[in-house]
């Protein structure tokens, strides 16, 4: 079966919503994930219902079909291991590597995508903190709780970011926020649910609820 760029995305972005949301996509959610209009989503999720690749109900939503989960995981697969490649190979920073994995996740080869598996040493996570699932979909587990889960005096490691935007990367990279980042808060503030932190044992920073909302953190 033939499966277009665009219906791969679609795929991909149904897997990552009902992932994130832990029940079936929306036309809306699927709409805001794909930047488009809700008529184009419609037009996408009958396609894809005639070739088996989701299933949907309507009031209640899209799920994938056990070949669109796999065509789905596989594209993830192929995206988060270009990005380890483009940052730890050419470095790139991890702000740059999406918008380039996002053309290099729909080349077809399985070898390839093998062979630089093996190239990097078989990752875990990608450059965001995002699991890579292995060749069987596979995803790794680790426990991590949001920043904002975290009480005082509680401290850990900063290990993922629920925002990839660049605009929240770039500002991480100013904080020195990257992963491996140990942490430890200081105080919360009620009034506006920020957080005095302690970065790297040595730096105290205020956070917002925005930022602490979207680092995931392994605690110790």
């Amino acid at each position: 079966m033939e499966i277009s760029h665009t219906e791969e995305n679609y795929l991909k972005a149904i897997f990552k919503i009902s992932e994130r949301d832990g029940k079936p996509a929306s036309t809306n959610a699927i709409s805001s994930e794909m930047s488009t209009s809700a008529a184009s989503v419609t037009d996408m999720i009958k396609r894809l219902s005639d070739k088996t690749l989701i299933h949907y109900e309507r009031y209640r939503g899209v799920t994938l079909t056990g070949q669109g989960a796999q065509i789905a995981t596989h594209l993830i697969r192929k995206h988060r291991l270009w990005e380890v490649f483009l940052v730890d190979k050419l470095h790139f920073s991890w702000d740059e590597v999406h918008e380039i994995a996002e053309q290099l996740e729909h080349i077809k080869s399985q070898g390839l995508v093998e062979r630089l598996d093996e190239y990097l040493g078989f990752p875990k996570f990608d450059p965001h903190g995002d699991p890579i699932p292995d060749a069987d979909g596979n995803f790794a587990i680790r426990k991590q709780v949001l920043l904002s889960e975290l009480k005082h005096s509680e401290r850990g490691l900063v290990v993922g970011v629920q925002d990839h935007s660049t605009a929240f990367l770039q500002y991480l990279d100013r904080m020195a926020l990257v992963l491996g980042t140990p942490v430890e808060v200081l105080e919360y503030f009620e009034y506006d649910e920020s957080m005095r932190v302690l970065i790297s044992g040595e730096r105290e920073q205020v956070l917002s609820k925005k930022v602490c909302q979207n680092l995931f953190i392994q605690k110790r």
